[in-house]
């Protein structure tokens, strides 16, 4: 796991040695054990290592091909590369790592050898023989890879933070982004919070060669390899028994101890459970506990921990120490995020604690339909035959989504919909900010075609997919991708720790978005997971309330983080694109307990203030 960043320079005469150099300090964090830098006349390629596999200098980077060709600098972990290394006969390895591994696999069959890796990914290559600049990101775009193109030079790195040291590139804020960033709480899309600056879709590759870009995708997630579906439960719940035991066991692949996040719930305790069962060690577990007890899921994780006899650490996050984490999370943010600060806490305690990789079971709710909206999106389809002529009230009761004028908003937004599609329908239930909320407290451009819906709209076997599958092909696509592998990605790699997550299994998503509804259709939640278990997690595990890994930010806010909150939206109220007086009225009637104000909508302004001054915007 580490940081990649690259300038390949059309004409001008910047100092790319000293250029590349900067780059690569500047996400120093994302590999501390080692810095590697390459230049050759028009590029220069740099890398941070954090050791995981091979830990000798041999795993450093950049590295070359055997036939001199090729120069690639790369992030990520190839789960399989024992597998792909033993079909490369015709070379004498000289490391024991998957960097290697991949190299050669590239100069044997460039783009072919895509499909022949399980693992998490961005890497570049120069071709020094054809003057050609390749990016390459994983199917689901677990690890990030940013570019700029300008008109004398073409960046890309691990972080936007990156790009912007190298200096070549304006540090000016995408007041567009701000729409997305408000309605899903991190910036989907193409396009990022900087002008300029924008991210290589998952699962897509780009070759850059005299001055011109061309770009195609090697994986798409609604084009998957051909399974057989099954006809009756006992055949799906063999299969993902052996899917998601192989994906523990092939990310459990280190020569460094690993580590596992372990919440308590049906998702992080099934991957606990696991690795207990394919592991010559017993894991060490992590959880995070507070002093509110609404909030405290240490009790299950120690029942967990208990029963596969973990090496368990228990962290109590108390509120007077928050603003110790609050800061340096706010500050390790490459992007503001509504909901990073969670993943940097968690990751900071493990790292704490001498671990440099973790297992996570985030995903779980995305593939066995874990979250509310898979279950109101199949009742809202039942009305569209006669939508919108049928009355919809039944509709609307099933819409369960928000509270106060949220809900209004939602409902309002809900009854203009022409078709019940999942492409209309998704970004309404994963908004934070509505419209109406939005136009009350932004003074913004005209807003582009969300991102999200767009590129649902774009997929029109999108409909051929069971119901379920559609809201998962739906997540994947909006808030997996823009916030929930975001987030991870930049707040564990802020305290230099590499996590997995099983869940994103693409062999496991390829087949679980082919079940029929009538396997996947739970009586309790993530019936088919736990099922396909056996008797593995404990019944007061499968069957308590669901809760979610989530702080009491809401009491903190009004309390231990009342003045923190408050100097950032005073501050926020003075900019221009910002309704000041509509935002601190907001405030002020959250402070009075208004129930129609959820506290995450307070929430992404304080965010945004910070990052915004943090970054000189």
């Amino acid at each position: 796991m580490c940081g990649i960043a690259g300038i390949l320079q059309f004409k001008g005469s910047a100092n790319l040695h000293s250029t590349i150099q900067v780059m690569t300090h500047a996400m120093a964090h994302r590999g501390p054990d080692a810095d590697g830098h390459f230049t050759d006349g028009p590029i220069a390629l740099g890398h941070r290592r954090l050791s995981i596999i091979d830990l000798s200098p041999a795993g450093n980077q950049p590295y070359t091909s055997a036939n001199g060709r090729y120069h690639m600098v790369f992030n990520g972990e190839l789960y399989n590369f024992q597998e792909v290394k033993s079909q490369i006969k015709d070379h004498s390895f000289k490391s024991t790592g998957d960097t290697e591994v991949l190299m050669e696999a590239w100069s044997r069959w460039q783009l072919n050898a895509l499909p022949k890796f399980k693992g998490m990914f961005a890497f570049a290559i120069w071709d020094r023989q054809d003057e050609a600049l390749w990016l390459v990101r994983d199917r689901l775009g677990v690890k990030p890879l940013y570019y700029a193109q300008q008109e004398n030079n073409f960046l890309f790195a691990s972080e936007i933070n990156s790009i912007l040291a190298s200096g070549l590139v304006k540090n000016e804020l995408n007041l567009q982004a701000l729409a997305g960033y408000f309605r899903y709480q991190s910036v989907p899309g193409e396009n990022t919070i900087i002008n300029g600056i924008k991210e290589l879709k998952a699962g897509c590759w780009m070759k850059i060669k005299n001055g011109s870009i061309s770009t195609g995708s090697w994986w798409k997630i609604q084009e998957p390899s051909p399974v057989a579906i099954p006809k009756t439960k006992s055949e799906a719940h063999s299969t993902i028994r052996r899917l998601l035991q192989t994906a523990v066991e092939q990310r459990l692949v280190s020569d460094v101890p690993v580590g596992a996040f372990l919440s308590g719930g049906i998702d992080s305790s099934a991957v606990v459970a696991l690795m207990s069962e394919v592991s010559s060690r017993p894991p060490e577990t992590f959880n995070i506990s507070f002093t509110e007890k609404e909030f405290d899921e240490s009790a299950y994780a120690e029942m967990v921990a208990k029963k596969f006899n973990t090496h368990h650490h228990t962290i109590l996050q108390k509120p007077e120490y928050m603003l110790d984490n609050l800061l340096p999370a706010l500050n390790a943010m490459d992007t503001p995020s509504g909901d990073g600060i969670n993943s940097y806490v968690v990751s900071k305690a493990i790292r704490d604690a001498g671990i440099t990789v973790a297992l996570s079971g985030i995903g779980g709710d995305e593939l066995f339909a874990g979250y509310p909206f898979f279950h109101q999106y199949k009742k809202l389809k039942r009305y569209q035959p006669g939508w919108p002529i049928t009355q919809p009230v039944r509709a609307l009761a099933a819409l369960a989504m928000g509270g106060g004028t949220s809900r209004k908003d939602r409902i309002r937004q809900l009854l203009q919909l022409k078709k019940l599609e999942i492409a209309n329908l998704y970004p309404l239930f994963r908004q934070i900010t509505t419209p109406a909320a939005f136009d009350s407290f932004l003074n913004l451009p005209c807003q582009e075609k969300d991102p999200v819906q767009k590129a649902l709209e774009e997929i029109p076997e999108l409909k051929n997919f069971p119901i379920y599958a559609q809201v998962s092909i739906a997540e994947y696509l909006g808030y997996t991708q823009y916030t929930l592998l975001k987030d991870t990605d930049q707040m564990s790699m802020a305290v230099s720790l590499e996590v997995r997550e099983p869940f994103f299994d693409h062999e496991l998503i390829e087949y679980l978005i082919q079940v029929p509804d009538a396997i996947k259709e739970p009586q309790y939640p993530k019936q088919l997971l736990v099922e396909s278990l056996g008797n593995l997690l404990p019944p007061e595990i499968v069957h308590r309330k669901k809760q979610g890994f989530v702080f009491p930010w809401e009491k903190w806010m009004k309390t231990t983080l009342h003045g923190f909150c408050e100097t950032r939206l005073k501050e926020m109220a003075d900019r221009n694109f910002i309704n000041g007086k509509a935002l601190l009225h907001q405030w002020q009637q959250f402070q009075k307990g208004d129930p129609s104000i959820r506290w995450m909508e307070i929430w992404l302004f304080v965010i945004l203030s910070h990052w915004l001054n943090k970054n000189g915007h």
